[in-house]
């Protein structure tokens, strides 16, 4: 009798980054679902049907604060990416024109994705999010339009992704 085969190995080159498809681990969405409707004093985001839009809230609509003005007031990036090397310095404006455009675009899908800070120094450009989708958005769309090297660094545990971007 033939002993078992294991399965083959089934490995795909190319990112994993199934990580950031589980379910959400964020400490700052409510463990609970929210009562609809309810809008955000802050930014005016409703939360309707099961999730943030950009929508008239209704007259009696609970007031609330949604993870994105929390995590701004708290000063707490849930996404950071750092754009780094002697093509950055050239073309700052440029990679900075990328990263907001993404976030425009992101976040008239996604109130919750936007660009919290971006501060810039000699050599380097900090882009904080409060979304880790959005970080690695801009990280890709980085490397797509521009080449260069990217890698992703994501802490399961504090619900963090930090973002390495240079050319």
């Amino acid at each position: 009798m033939k002993a078992a085969q294991p399965p083959p190995f089934t490995f795909q080159p190319g990112r994993h980054l199934e990580v950031l498809d589980d379910p959400i681990h964020d400490p700052y969405h409510p463990q609970k679902k929210l009562s609809e409707p309810a809008v955000c004093s802050e930014c005016g985001a409703v939360f309707h049907e099961g999730r943030w839009q950009w929508i008239t809230p209704a007259a009696h609509a609970l007031q609330t604060r949604c993870a994105a003005c929390r995590r701004i007031d708290e000063e707490q990036p849930a996404g950071y990416v750092t754009i780094e090397g002697q093509f950055a310095r050239e073309h700052r404006q440029e990679l900075l024109s990328v990263a907001r455009n993404l976030e425009t675009r992101e976040k008239a899908e996604h109130p919750l994705q936007r660009i919290m800070a971006i501060d810039e120094q000699d050599d380097k450009v900090m882009i904080t999010t409060t979304d880790i989708h959005l970080a690695r958005g801009i990280g890709e769309a980085l490397e797509h339009a521009y080449k260069g090297d990217l890698k992703f660094h994501y802490n399961k545990d504090e619900y963090l992704l930090r973002v390495w971007w240079q050319r």
